[in-house]
């Protein structure tokens, strides 16, 4: 199993789309035997779930997500846990636990909006 986790200062990033890392864990007998922090190299939305992929993760942990991203990530084949926030050693042992606080309908709607300058930041995203 391998697990990735929108990251930023040991933390879940809150807009899958935005993230410019991500810490993969990969998971042996339910336990994480390595992990590394990639850089997305500015792919956006659309190419993030093809850049999961490529490094064969098959769970995503995020913040905030767009209909288009789970999509997306839902035909790639990778299970999506949204609306998680804090740290992403934290939530990743929580997942292994099953005890994983996440959204099962996060939704990110800044997408709506028509003035082109909103960002996440300007509301609860992932919440």
């Amino acid at each position: 199993m391998k697990i990735a986790v929108t990251y930023e200062n040991g933390n879940v990033f809150q807009h899958f789309g935005h993230t410019e890392t991500f810490k993969l864990y990969e998971i042996e007998n339910n336990k994480v035997v390595k992990s590394e922090v990639v850089d997305t190299n500015g792919s956006g939305h659309g190419a993030l779930a093809q850049f999961l992929k490529n490094y064969h993760v098959d769970t995503l942990v995020c913040g905030g997500i767009g209909g288009g991203a789970q999509n997306a990530l839902a035909e790639a084949g990778i299970k999506l846990y949204g609306g998680v926030t804090g740290s992403a050693d934290e939530a990743v042992n929580a997942l292994l636990e099953n005890k994983l606080s996440y959204n099962p309908d996060v939704k990110c709607n800044h997408h709506e909006h028509e003035n082109g300058t909103h960002t996440c930041g300007e509301h609860s995203c992932g919440k």
